[in-house]
């Protein structure tokens, strides 16, 4: 079994691939054809301080959330969930004008850093304030971290169940399984064929979903260790501070999870995996086609990197350095 660094998205009806090089998306428009785009992402000479080990984890994180909306956006626009014919608003037609081309660029940065706010305020604002309601001033900081945990994650999976009710978001989820279940096919040393792909499962431990998960139950371990104060916004903002150490640290947990398949690794993965059942769904088999062409063209554009003077690429199955989250 190869390890590989290859991770995705599942988008609004396609799928992003990413390898160590670049990027490929596809996606089916309303007239039912196959839309492929691929990016080589810039040889940048990254400082080694962002390839130290838990450092490394936000780096990426950050990087891969500005690739996941960027496809995002690309995605909704050709797979027709954009009206075109739609009146714009004063402020599109603001930004527009005082922006020209660089538009989309600005609403895709203020639709990340609303997103982020929201995940603040859901998944860290919104438990503290219970749990401090809950256990009073004065108390154990342990104890109080311990239920702004529970209360994270409770919140997390009740955000899950309800989300998966949607139609369209059972759709995303499909891909989501499709992508999952091609890695696997890869990883395996199997053809890409739709046949070999659907036998495997659509769980994965390097999954964001995991991640996600992960990083709440390395959080009650950290935060428990901060100070508690009594004004609400300053355990608000230190848990904040934090928030990059906690996903470096949850970052590794992932990484080792995932290139390991000794018992430890099993035992320690296993929550992430389980709440996948929430996230991925048994894809179609035109979602699988979609999985195995952008992957192919991701692995494409490594190959190419790697061995410019071939024009074919030849030794595809050789494994990038690093893992993403899927």
């Amino acid at each position: 079994m190869r390890i590989c660094m290859v991770g995705g998205q599942a988008l609004m009806e396609g799928i992003m691939m990413r390898g160590e090089h670049g990027y490929a998306q596809v996606i089916r428009n309303p007239e039912g054809e196959l839309v492929t785009e691929v990016e080589k992402l810039p040889a940048t000479d990254v400082n080694k301080f962002f390839t130290l080990p838990v450092i490394r984890g936000s780096y990426r994180l950050i990087d891969s959330l500005r690739i996941g909306m960027k496809s995002l956006f690309k995605s909704a626009e050709i797979a027709g969930l954009e009206d075109e014919n739609e009146k714009k608003s004063k402020f599109d037609l603001w930004l527009e004008k005082k922006l020209g081309d660089k538009s989309t660029e600005v609403i895709m940065a203020i639709a990340l850093v609303l997103s982020l706010a929201l995940t603040i305020t859901l998944f860290f604002l919104l438990p503290n304030l219970i749990a401090g309601l809950i256990i009073g001033k004065g108390k154990s900081r342990i104890l109080y971290n311990l239920i702004e945990g529970v209360i994270r994650i409770a919140i997390f999976l009740g955000y899950l169940i309800a989300v998966s009710k949607m139609n369209d978001i059972k759709r995303v989820f499909m891909y989501h399984g499709a992508e999952h279940k091609t890695i696997h096919c890869y990883e395996h040393n199997d053809p890409l064929t739709i046949e070999n792909v659907r036998k495997y499962t659509t769980l994965h431990p390097r999954c964001g979903t995991a991640f996600l998960f992960v990083v709440m139950i390395i959080s009650i371990l950290v935060y428990s260790l901060l100070p508690r104060f009594d004004l609400f916004i300053l355990n608000l903002l230190m848990r904040i501070l934090f928030l990059p150490l906690v996903a470096g640290i949850a970052y590794e947990f992932n990484r080792f999870a995932g290139r390991s398949n000794g018992i430890v690794a099993r035992v320690l993965r296993a929550p992430g995996l389980a709440m996948q059942y929430f996230t991925t769904k048994e894809p179609t088999d035109d979602m699988i086609e979609i999985a195995i062409i952008a992957l192919i063209k991701a692995l494409e554009i490594d190959e190419e990197v790697r061995n410019p003077d071939v024009s074919q690429p030849e030794t595809i199955e050789q494994a990038p350095r690093e893992e993403l989250v899927l």
